[in-house]
């Protein structure tokens, strides 16, 4: 039997952990689910031709389904830690590197990294 290599683990790690942050907010419908899908397919070409950048696949699947709901939905994921003002979206850093988190740019924090959506939104927010 023929086990996974590191290319597949990574594309299904970055899908596992953008659908934990689409259920944490609650939006993983089928029609979300398929733009993660989507983004797996084309990060895969991606990452076949530069393996190296195997670690930095769940931040970009991350932005690529972010920007698809931006297009067809609106902003996702807003952000959990500012209660006032226009909602605005979290944004995913570094760009391109490992370890990507959701980051508020209005108050500079680290929300949470990616796939740990739930945990920082889950808490209770302040009123």
């Amino acid at each position: 039997m023929e086990s996974i290599g590191p290319l597949e683990q990574a594309l299904h790690t970055a899908r596992a952990r953008v659908l934990a942050d689409l259920a944490a907010g609650e939006v993983a419908a089928p029609d979300v689910v398929s733009l993660v899908e989507d983004s797996v397919v084309q990060r895969r070409w991606w990452v076949e031709q530069w393996p190296e950048g195997a670690e930095f696949v769940p931040g970009l699947v991350a932005q690529d389904v972010q920007d698809a709901l931006l297009e067809r939905y609106g902003r996702w994921p807003l952000c959990p830690v500012c209660g006032s003002g226009d909602p605005h979206a979290l944004e995913v850093e570094p760009e391109l590197g490992p370890d990507p988190h959701w980051v508020c740019h209005k108050v500079g924090v680290k929300v949470a990294a990616v796939g740990s959506l739930g945990t920082a939104a889950g808490g209770s927010a302040p009123s």
